[in-house]
């Protein structure tokens, strides 16, 4: 019996020496770092919101985008896909925001001879004349997306003095490269057909 006795004094005393556990968690600690979090993400959210507001005040000198015209002709394309922004013409990472030209949408692309046709669900529409029309291309960015080689329609033009690039991208990408080839065939007939009035 004395052994089991040892034994069981034996067990206690480790037992009392073993360190104890710390405190799984700590409630207060924990959620003031939840806090600090929040505000934290709250404040680089609005930092972005300041900055969108500041560039579009930058761009205010920008005229209103022409809206589109209630019979613009007979439709040469038509294109559903999304619109990716626009940018100053050459410079893929200057995002033009004033009228909502920054807002990425869906978008539905309609020339003609007037021009371009750009309807945006949910954001504002806009209309390009023929005459203001400068080049089409295929390139793989614009500010915020960038794709494979020839992934978007880039689209430049004038408008209040400023040549723009606008992005686009057709749900059936194979329709590029027949927009690129329109356009720059109806740029160079508008020109050709100035340099004749001349």
């Amino acid at each position: 019996m004395t052994t089991t006795l040892n034994h069981l004094a034996a067990a206690t005393a480790l037992a009392a020496e073993a360190p104890r556990s710390a405190e799984v968690t700590d409630w207060a600690a924990r959620l003031g770092w939840v806090a600090g979090l929040l505000l934290f993400i709250a404040l680089v959210y609005w930092l972005m919101r300041q900055g969108w507001k500041w560039r579009g005040s930058l761009q205010s000198a920008l005229p209103e985008l022409p809206g589109v015209p209630e019979a613009p002709g007979a439709a040469k394309l038509t294109m559903d896909g999304r619109y990716h922004g626009s940018t100053t013409a050459g410079q893929w990472l200057d995002r033009i925001v004033a009228h909502g030209l920054g807002t990425r949408s869906r978008a539905e692309l309609t020339l003609t001879d007037a021009g371009l046709a750009v309807v945006r669900p949910g954001a504002n529409d806009f209309f390009v004349p023929a005459g203001r029309l400068r080049e089409a291309r295929l390139d793989k960015g614009i500010a915020g997306k960038v794709l494979a080689e020839g992934g978007l329609l880039i689209v430049t033009w004038e408008h209040g003095g400023e040549l723009i690039d606008s992005g686009f991208r057709s749900d059936r990408a194979a329709e590029h490269t027949a927009w690129a080839e329109a356009i720059n065939h109806m740029i160079n007939e508008n020109t050709t057909t100035e340099g004749a009035a001349r």
